[in-house]
């Protein structure tokens, strides 16, 4: 049977993945460097705010002090951002900021594709988020009615941690195999592979993939695609 034959579930990341987190963001983030003057780019605070952020949760995992959270991680690496980038900035100016992850919008193709999807597949939210900010996220953002909403704070680590993969599994009664992982972040993807699921990259962002043995089964530029890719029947 093709490896992907027993798959009755996906399960979706949905920080970069399904919401469009540079898009959302960018408005918030011009406003603030037009206010001090910065000749910088949104994007290019955003792209180190979300490397940065990358590492707080690494840390988060490794440390084993407590789990702080998405939210939070987001916030510190923030701070840490505006620092190393040499940006004056108040407390004012962080919550501002912080707002925006309460405003995320999916992107174009993310609910027309699940729409597609559901004809042949479960949908679940396997998130790094906290439970209460993805209810929100998935009720007020997105208004797609997935059919789970697993949140890694029920376990107390980050993806790709291999105990949120094994949670999950456990929380939908299903063998690892019987998964497929969406995920734009190539990490996520790895995680998952190497906690016996199977993958599919949504490369979003023309990147290239981990180098490791644990590939993905399918690559599709958006959800659309990967419907296409999967046999979905159009909606």
């Amino acid at each position: 049977m093709d490896a992907l034959g027993l798959v009755h579930t996906l399960t979706f990341d949905a920080f970069g993945t399904i919401l469009d987190l540079g898009g959302s963001h960018a408005p918030g983030l011009g406003e603030f460097l037009k206010s001090k003057g910065s000749g910088m780019t949104a994007a290019e605070l955003w792209a180190r705010w979300r490397y940065r952020q990358r590492i707080e949760q690494y840390q988060d995992n490794q440390f084993y002090t407590g789990h702080y959270g998405y939210l939070d991680s987001s916030r510190r690496a923030l701070i840490y951002t505006l620092r190393s980038s040499k940006l004056p900035f108040g407390d004012v100016d962080v919550a501002r900021i912080m707002e925006g992850w309460q405003e995320l919008s999916p992107f174009p193709d993310a609910v027309p594709g699940l729409r597609r999807l559901r004809s042949k597949f479960k949908l679940v939210v396997l998130s790094n988020g906290e439970r209460d900010f993805l209810a929100h996220l998935v009720k007020n953002r997105i208004q797609y009615d997935f059919d789970g909403v697993i949140s890694v704070q029920d376990v107390g680590v980050f993806k790709p941690n291999p105990q949120v993969y094994r949670y999950a599994a456990r929380v939908l009664k299903a063998e690892p195999g019987e998964l497929l992982m969406v995920s734009s972040n190539s990490f996520d993807v790895v995680g998952a592979r190497a906690s016996g699921y199977r993958g599919a990259y949504i490369n979003r962002y023309d990147l290239p993939y981990e180098e490791t043995p644990y590939r993905p089964d399918v690559e599709a530029g958006d959800f659309l695609a990967l419907a296409a890719r999967l046999g979905c029947a159009q909606a």
